[in-house]
């Protein structure tokens, strides 16, 4: 995902409980195709030694996502083994 040509936006302001739970708006799980039993990544990214960014993504999208990236490095890897007699 290139995120310098998506479309940023603010879509719901969350309140979080006192045992820590939030709640997704339902017109956001709507248009994101959540649904009860989907499982969900918390992306976190850290600045200056604290968290400032946090993101939500299907599980599955995030699976996809490192399988993307990290299979030609590890085809390349093995590859590169397999070339040095490994």
């Amino acid at each position: 995902m290139d995120i310098m040509n998506s479309k940023l936006r603010v879509d719901a302001v969350l309140s979080v409980d006192e045992r820590g739970q939030m709640v997704l708006p339902k017109e956001i799980r709507k248009r994101a195709g959540i649904n009860p039993g989907d499982k969900l990544a918390l992306v976190s990214y850290e600045s200056e030694g604290q968290v400032c960014c946090l993101w939500l993504m299907k599980a599955e999208s995030l699976l996809g996502s490192v399988k993307e990236s990290l299979g030609p490095l590890m085809t390349a890897l093995a590859t590169g083994a397999e070339e040095d007699g490994q």
